[in-house]
């Protein structure tokens, strides 16, 4: 794809200090990448107040008004079909081929729920997932699921290890991505029935994975697999687990300076290592889950994030159009059918 077709739809009234940290995220990704261009949902009135703060987006933005905009309290069956929102309609630019990805900070229910609606599921893929980006001690990994599916059959997560392994590829720049399914433990009949079919699906047939086994959840930031599949239940709580683990480490090393002298007379010579650890951890630059497996790309923000943040999210999304990842996903599945081989894995297994 030529840089004058990368195009991202944004929904400018999504998250909590919307629009001004996301018309100031265009323009920290604009600064980074001026290839990029948006489609800006939202009020019209409310996002050119903003805009005219940062002149260089006058050229690469084309604002849409829009009456509506989804709040964060809003239940997703009650905004699934409101055409007249900025999350919507952003979606909708993605699916009538005016831009290749959308991005909002909004409602994660009703993003997913509007972006399954309107985008649809690739065919031969079952069930989409939200992915993110994390550290580990030598890098970075990918996990799924976050959260889109609380339970899941072997053959949802073999389709996952599948579109995890692509968009390694594509976002982390991993020829050959390690990937791993998330369990209890590493021997071979350990956990759930699920985690066994997938398992014997990645195996025993033609897809093309770089298959490491099981690992267990204290093992994922030892930088022991590049693609971490999980269940959307079990992916969430591991998730929120490494964030509030993150929290207290900050936490405790503040504490720790806080409460010694001597720490603080040191201080000045650890700047340096403080400095790596605090971008190592800065959530931030991990800023941008996407929902994998649908006919276009939807990246969710954090609605808390600041432009830096959305910057972030946006720039992901670039790198994965560009690098056609979701027709990466249907050319691996033109010659797989999943369905049959998950049947014949079930029966082998059991």
């Amino acid at each position: 794809m030529s840089d004058k077709n990368l195009v991202i739809s944004i929904d400018a009234m999504g998250g909590d200090n919307s629009p001004g940290v996301v018309i100031e995220g265009l323009a920290l990704a604009h600064k980074r990448n001026d290839k990029i261009r948006f489609l800006v949902y939202g009020d019209k009135e409310k996002v050119n107040a903003e805009m005219v703060k940062f002149p260089a987006l006058r050229d690469v933005c084309e604002v849409f008004h829009t009456e509506e905009s989804v709040k964060n309290e809003d239940k997703p069956s009650h905004v699934i079909r409101n055409r007249a929102t900025s999350m919507y309609q952003a979606i909708e630019a993605v699916k009538l081929g005016k831009a290749q990805a959308v991005v909002s900070a909004g409602n994660t229910g009703a993003l997913m729920a509007i972006s399954k609606m309107v985008l649809k599921t690739i065919q031969k893929i079952h069930r989409p997932a939200i992915i993110s980006i994390m550290p580990h001690e030598n890098g970075r990994y990918v996990m799924l699921d976050l959260g889109a599916n609380t339970e899941c059959d072997g053959i949802n997560l073999a389709e996952f290890a599948l579109m995890g392994n692509i968009y390694a590829k594509c976002a982390l720049n991993i020829d050959n991505p390690r990937v791993a399914l998330m369990n209890i433990g590493a021997e071979e009949m350990k956990g759930k029935e699920a985690i066994h079919v997938a398992a014997h699906i990645i195996k025993n047939t033609h897809l093309n994975l770089n298959f490491i086994g099981y690992i267990e959840p204290h093992e994922i930031p030892r930088n022991k697999a590049d693609v971490i599949v999980a269940d959307g239940f079990s992916g969430n709580i591991a998730l929120k687990s490494v964030e509030g683990t993150c929290h207290l480490m900050t936490h405790m090393i503040k504490k720790s300076i806080k409460e010694s002298w001597m720490a603080k007379l040191g201080l000045p010579f650890m700047m340096g290592a403080v400095k790596k650890l605090k971008k190592t951890l800065d959530p931030r630059l991990y800023n941008g889950a996407m929902f994998v497996g649908l006919n276009g790309l939807s990246v969710k923000s954090h609605g808390g994030t600041d432009a830096l943040g959305f910057s972030v999210a946006v720039e992901n999304a670039a790198k994965l159009v560009a690098k056609d990842f979701v027709g990466s996903i249907r050319r691996e599945l033109e010659n797989v059918d999943l369905d049959e081989i998950s049947q014949e894995a079930y029966y082998e297994v059991y």
